[in-house]
């Protein structure tokens, strides 16, 4: 009798920033959370925490409302958590977050990503191959602020992710948990 394969699953979670505020000379990389990212924040992150989608690693946007939105999001999680941040997510393509997700170690079973449209909603929309009809269209249409895309793999490491390979297993947005 030969040992079970171990799972090759890998989990990934595209949460877009909170909602950020426009305050008036102030650079884009710089804006803050607005008042609703400042409430929709920390619902999201009792959300993750209650449905147990506990990331290995969190990469998070240099960008202020991206980090404003994972400060938020820590209150509600395990401080165990590693957290980096990633240059590379602000303003960037699907393809550049692609390939930002296939350098990533496989030890990490479940990756995090917190950054930005139009990026996330294009590779949300790129990679999914399965899930339910309703949740893909309403990801193709709309990407809002704080919403989370959860992304199943089976893959042995993450540069094995290609095109339509994943399966949208829950696609979350603030308003849809008030």
């Amino acid at each position: 009798m030969s040992a079970a394969k171990p799972s090759t699953k890998r989990r990934l979670l595209l949460l877009r920033h909170a909602k950020s505020a426009w305050p008036e000379n102030v650079p884009d990389h710089d804006r803050p959370l607005a008042g609703r990212g400042e409430k929709a924040a920390p619902l999201m992150g009792h959300y993750l925490a209650h449905e147990k989608l506990i990331p290995d690693l969190v990469l998070v946007s240099s960008a202020r409302r991206t980090q404003e939105t994972w400060g938020l999001l820590a209150k509600k999680l395990p401080s165990s958590i590693a957290k980096r941040d990633a240059e590379d997510l602000y303003e960037a393509s699907a393809a550049k977050i692609a390939a930002v997700v296939q350098t990533i170690d496989p030890k990490v079973r479940t990756l995090m990503l917190i950054g930005h449209n139009p990026g996330f909603q294009d590779l949300a929309d790129g990679l999914i191959g399965e899930g339910d009809p309703e949740a893909c269209a309403r990801i193709r249409e709309k990407f809002p602020t704080a919403a989370l895309a959860v992304i199943e793999f089976d893959a042995d490491r993450w540069e094995d992710l290609r095109p339509r390979s994943g399966l949208l297993e829950r696609f979350i947005t603030p308003r849809s948990l008030a």
